[in-house]
């Protein structure tokens, strides 16, 4: 019975192993300094290291021990990596959103309000008006709280965006990304490995919003948050809260752990500060998390979930309006 327990402890051991040699590997490839040749010999050596410990020396212990001697640098260059503002960005990430909260009067600095058009309406391609602002909020004035959805690439993951409605046509839309240099593209698997900063990226919606329903074709879909004014705006005081501690902090986007899902139940904390941390597969998987929040009735119960979300669908309608009052069509569909 004793050397069958041993046996399993030392499997579960192994396995453990093999887990954190994936890792260890993938890390050295994609975060390692260098060209590709060097990242890519380096993983493999470092990769057929655990196996060759096991394979050579018949004692488990000295094997483990070897194991962990190894990673040790390993663990110790990972936290040695630290996330910077002091790079060449992206252009639609390359100010940091910051803002003033005065009494009921937020003063937000760099709202990205870019226009996108098309000069040749037979193509796919379009242009674009890099704008940045400074924009007044009066948080008395705040009506509601509306998140939206992104779909960019399958039916399990989506894109979060949340827009505080101001009343008047004014709305104010903060997506939190990946922070690219000019020379990135998002790639989700590298965003486990500390390849991106964080951005938060505060805009009007005919920026954020329009992008993807009328230029990027994404499909999108709009709910309106069943949250009262006050705890509407404790979470956007909270969202300038992590803003503003970014001009001088900033902090690696992470795939699993700090995405544009994960981060907003982080400030969900602002609303309910008691309740429990939320644990629910759809917070990863985010494009069921419109699922989740009607099953904790934060959306409207009126109708059955499945209408609800056919009739929240606003792509395909926003895609035969202008840019002249978009937010004020959008609502029409609500």
């Amino acid at each position: 019975m004793q050397n069958k327990v041993g046996r399993v402890v030392k499997s579960v051991i192994v396995f453990c192993l093999i887990l954190v040699w994936a890792w260890g590997s993938m890390a050295l490839f994609f975060a390692f300094p260098g060209a590709v040749l060097l990242r890519g010999g380096l993983a493999l050596v470092f990769a057929g290291m655990l196996p060759t410990f096991f394979y050579f020396f018949r004692s488990f212990r000295k094997s483990l021990l070897l194991s962990l001697l190894f990673l040790a640098p390993l663990l110790f260059w990972w936290q040695t990596l630290q996330p910077t503002n002091e790079k060449e960005w992206a252009h639609d990430v390359a100010r940091i959103a910051h803002g003033e909260i005065t009494g009921e009067r937020l003063l937000l600095h760099n709202v990205r309000n870019f226009r996108y058009y098309r000069n040749d309406t037979t193509t796919e391609e379009w242009q674009e008006e890099e704008r940045w602002e400074s924009r007044e909020y009066n948080l008395d004035e705040i009506q509601g709280l509306d998140l939206f959805l992104s779909y960019w690439a399958s039916e399990h993951i989506a894109h979060v965006i949340m827009s505080w409605d101001f009343g008047e046509d004014k709305h104010l839309a903060i997506s939190i990304e990946t922070r690219k240099d000019i020379h990135q593209e998002y790639s989700t698997l590298q965003g486990f490995f500390k390849q991106f900063e964080l951005s938060y990226v505060a805009a009007d919606e005919k920026d954020l919003i329009r992008l993807r329903t009328n230029f990027r074709k994404e499909q999108v879909y709009a709910y309106r948050l069943e949250v009262s004014q006050e705890k509407a705006r404790a979470l956007l005081e909270a969202y300038v809260i992590e803003m503003n501690s970014m001009v001088s902090a900033p902090q690696f986007y992470d795939a699993l752990t700090r995405n544009c899902t994960t981060a907003i139940f982080l400030h969900t904390k602002a609303i309910n500060p008691d309740a429990p941390p939320p644990m629910d597969w759809r917070i990863v998987v985010s494009g069921h998390l419109d699922e989740l929040l009607y099953e904790r009735d934060m959306l409207s119960q009126q109708l059955p979930f499945a209408e609800l979300r056919k009739q929240s669908r606003i792509d395909l309608h926003m895609q035969a309006q202008g840019e002249k009052n978009f937010s004020r069509l959008l609502r029409t569909l609500q």
